[in-house]
């Protein structure tokens, strides 16, 4: 479906919580907006676990009362395994602090992107699907709008603001040559979904489980669901896991099997059909925004789906970048500084969570060892592990983590004997 008008206040590019959250924000505030989807609603997608600081943008969205009537599961913490099988003890977010927003859900994204989708079109959005971005339009470094084609045909629309949230397609940081992949991190994720796998609710609740492989190698992520169902992935180096090791599917099956903290979890349980696989997905951008436009979610940039933290990057990127959008459309100001103002703040934010997961593939971060060495860090490490990577407890943190992590890797190269339990 082709847009109703010619011209728009805003225009924002991908209907995924960063899309949706933006267009909704900016629209609520009366200026006219244009949300563009390629796809059709709902689409497929990975089940997704939230990070409890997520509650702040859906409270500000207004979609609190509907996600807290839904059949999602609730998230109530984290739990890490160690190579050898070992559990953690597990991060119950509530007990550290006690308020309904240290609690979240694991979602099904189908149904939790159309729930955004329609939000966006209550705030007064105009949303269509269906609708190919073939260009973002510039006059000089300005982007002024953009070139559309739906099933009826071409259409060019204008915009004071132009929003990229087309994840990692990255429309406008590809066309301006302003991503950089993170050579530490290129890694591929191949994950599916099962039906009848274990469920832990002893925390009023269910907890993301993040489990090693015996090597070491990979990581898996366990994630119920609603309706029993449970998403699982393997995430590795991108050339140990999709380099001339088989098919996606056999790969995805030799790892299970070296993966006791899994395995056991999906005893009879049943494999569905629905494989896919993602590759070299952690990246950052130069840049957060330019005359008349911005980048909001995964086009933005994009770590590591370890902590969970990719939807609340992606909502809580929009909610700052949405203030902006406003500020400058109502100052007449669409400059780079004025769009671009909350990127700072969120780039300082996002590196703590950055400098954990490299903790995580360093092989030598012991959660148990370090809380007991330094228990003063214990609220500001779950703190982290909520979403709240503004907290100014978080230099502090780093300043004692990143030498005890240095001295963590030389007693492991002086004692081949002792097995890594990476973050046990």
């Amino acid at each position: 479906m082709s847009p109703k008008k010619d011209s728009y206040d805003c225009v924002v590019l991908g209907a995924g919580p960063a899309g949706c959250a933006a267009a909704a924000l900016v629209a609520k505030e009366g200026f006219s907006t244009l949300l563009v989807e390629r796809e059709q609603l709902p689409r497929e997608h990975v089940g997704e676990s939230l990070m409890p600081e997520s509650y702040w943008t859906f409270e500000k969205l207004g979609v609190l009362p509907k996600l807290e009537a839904s059949r999602y599961a609730k998230k109530v913490g984290v739990q890490f395994v160690d190579a050898s099988g070992r559990e953690s003890k597990p991060f119950f977010f509530r007990s550290h602090f006690d308020h309904p927003s240290s609690e979240t859900w694991h979602v099904e994204r189908a149904d939790f992107d159309q729930m955004l989708f329609d939000n966006a079109t209550e705030k007064g959005a105009e949303c269509v699907q269906r609708t190919r971005v073939l260009e973002v339009l510039f006059d000089g470094d300005r982007a002024t709008g953009v070139r559309l084609k739906a099933a009826d045909g071409e259409r060019t629309v204008s915009s004071r603001v132009v929003v990229d949230a087309t994840g990692q397609s990255s429309l406008i940081a590809n066309r301006l040559g302003l991503k950089q992949m993170n050579p530490d991190l290129k890694k591929a994720g191949i994950w599916r979904h099962y039906r009848g796998g274990e469920r832990d609710e002893s925390g009023g609740g269910v907890k993301t489980i993040i489990s090693h492989t015996r090597d070491q190698k990979c990581w898996f992520w366990y994630i119920p669901q609603f309706n029993d169902i449970v998403s699982v992935g393997c995430v590795g180096d991108s050339d140990y896991l999709l380099k001339g090791r088989g098919t996606p599917a056999e790969v995805f099956d030799q790892e299970l099997s070296n993966c006791p903290g899994v395995t056991e979890y999906l005893t009879g349980a049943e494999a569905m059909d629905d494989l896919a696989v993602a590759k070299e997905f952690s990246y950052t951008t130069k840049q957060a925004a330019g005359p008349g436009w911005t980048l909001v979610g995964d086009a933005w940039g994009f770590i590591d789906p370890v902590y969970s933290s990719g939807v609340y990057f992606a909502m809580k990127s929009a909610d700052m970048a949405s203030e902006c959008v406003v500020d400058a459309l109502r100052a007449d100001d669409c400059s780079a500084e004025r769009l671009g103002a909350w990127a700072p703040t969120f780039a300082e934010g996002t590196k703590w969570v950055r400098k954990l997961v490299n903790a995580f593939y360093s092989g030598s971060f012991r959660v148990g060892k370090f809380v007991q060495e330094h228990p003063q860090h214990a609220g500001p490490l779950t703190d982290l592990l909520v979403g709240k990577m503004f907290s100014p407890e978080m230099p502090a943190l780093f300043a004692d983590l990143d030498p005890w992590l240095e001295r963590a890797k030389a007693m492991d190269a002086m004692d081949d004997d002792e097995p890594v339990a990476a973050m046990a």
